[in-house]
């Protein structure tokens, strides 16, 4: 009788010590998560502006990445989510329009047709 209750002791024992080394494996795996945020790769400056938490990576609005929030949290998330956005085909031609000076090229150079 006693072979048998130290055999399901150990068994428990073993599951219970399985259990937490996969509760573990799971922490650590968000953790490695959250460190892989930009907000947490680029640190952002944060500041507020007006009524808002404001995450900026850059010099400037039109030139940086920014977040905006309620709460420093809040700002952050806007900023990962921005941080991942895909310029508009507009938004990108016109600076690197600007970034080339070719506001006044020909447009069979630039691509524009005349209609």
């Amino acid at each position: 009788m006693s072979q048998v209750l130290d055999h399901e002791f150990q068994s428990l024992a073993t599951e219970a010590i399985c259990h937490e080394a996969r509760m573990a494996g799971v922490a650590i795996q968000e953790a490695a998560g959250i460190y892989q945020r930009p907000s947490s790769v680029y640190r952002p400056a944060l500041s507020i502006d007006g009524n808002q938490w404001c995450a900026l990576y850059g010099d400037n609005l039109q030139d940086g990445v920014a977040g905006f929030g309620d709460s420093p949290a809040d700002a952050m998330w806007y900023f990962d989510r921005n941080w991942c956005a895909k310029l508009t085909t507009t938004v990108a031609a016109g600076a690197l329009d600007a970034m080339m000076g070719r506001k006044d090229w020909p447009s069979g150079i630039t691509g524009e047709q005349h209609g």
